[in-house]
């Protein structure tokens, strides 16, 4: 759940895991993604950076944000040791209790503007068992009221008028089962008129 739009993120390794990794972050919007390693995979996204040489300190120059995906553990703890040098957070795919990662990346299902992620105690398997039986039951009215939201939000919160409490109010009452069927039935102008009854206070 890192916003990762204007991040360099860099890649260390360049198998199977650095392209999984690799896509998941060109999903969440990451657009400076760099693959560092001797040979990289041909399923590797177009839209990543490749170096195709062996791990260097300098590749870790104005790094956001580090994955360790090799296959040699010695490599990999030179990348975490280097990472946390520089003070960037470093994720490593081999376990390590000493050179752990400093964060995780959960399994995750995306529909619309909603983002569903699951952990379950470090086990990567269990954790997209788990997200795949969820993911099926996020309604469909969910996912329309969540990117409606990216219109109707800014417009409450620039209403300057309004306590934050009145906010508060206003963004429970979205998500509640009515407002979805209005969302449904009326569209994003009907919702508006819907809260414009329910809170006077919106202008």
């Amino acid at each position: 759940m890192l916003d990762v739009t204007q991040r360099l993120v860099v890649i260390v390794g360049g198998g199977r895991v650095a392209v999984r990794k690799a896509r998941g972050l060109i999903d969440a919007g990451a657009t400076m993604v760099r693959c560092i390693a001797p040979a990289i995979s041909e399923q590797m996204p177009s839209a990543v950076q490749r170096i195709i040489e062996p791990f260097d300190p300098r590749h870790l120059e104005g790094a956001g944000l580090v994955f360790a995906v090799t296959d040699d553990v010695s490599v990999n703890d030179q990348v975490v040791a280097e990472a946390r040098r520089r003070g960037v957070l470093v994720n490593r795919a081999d376990g390590d209790d000493e050179l752990a990662s400093d964060f995780a990346t959960p399994a995750v299902w995306r529909q619309g503007s909603v983002t569903l992620t699951v952990s379950a105690g470090g086990s990567p398997a269990l954790a997209t068992t788990i997200r795949d039986e969820l993911g099926p039951h996020v309604k469909s009215k969910r996912v329309l009221m969540a990117d409606a939201m990216q219109q109707i939000r800014p417009r409450i919160r620039n209403m300057a008028q309004m306590r934050i409490e009145q906010r508060r109010r206003v963004f429970v009452d979205l998500a509640g089962d009515e407002a979805a069927e209005v969302l449904q039935s009326d569209g994003i102008e009907g919702v508006l008129n819907w809260l414009q009854r329910r809170h006077p206070e919106i202008a």
